[in-house]
């Protein structure tokens, strides 16, 4: 049974920081490129971030400079750095892992983050 468990979201200031984790089981993660999706309240789930299975990584503009993602095969677990949060990037924050083939695609249960003062 695949499963990806996400954490380490919250409550935070604009101006903070949090740090996503995804953990992956039941999958070969390393063959696995993974990412992080937002969907912010009545609005679509958009990709943020994005990391390949040799570390290539790409971040949606609105993110860029801000947001980091990486990736620990050993630990079979994605991250997500969120840095200069603002209230705009408020939503749930939902974990991706894709391979391209076989086609297979598992999406985790989703964190919420919220950004407020």
């Amino acid at each position: 049974q695949v499963q990806l468990v996400e954490s380490g979201g919250g409550l935070v200031q604009p101006g903070g920081s949090l740090r996503l984790s995804c953990e992956a089981s039941g999958i070969i993660f390393s063959l696995y490129a993974m990412g992080w999706y937002h969907q912010a309240p009545g609005k679509q789930r958009e990709l943020v971030a994005a990391i390949t299975t040799s570390g290539s990584t790409n971040y949606a503009d609105s993110v860029k400079g801000r947001f980091a993602i990486s990736r620990d095969n050993a630990k079979k677990t994605v991250y997500l750095q969120m840095n200069s949060l603002n209230p705009e990037d408020t939503g749930v924050y939902y974990c991706n892992a894709e391979r391209v083939y076989p086609k297979s695609t598992y999406w985790g249960q989703g964190t919420q983050v919220t950004v407020s003062s």
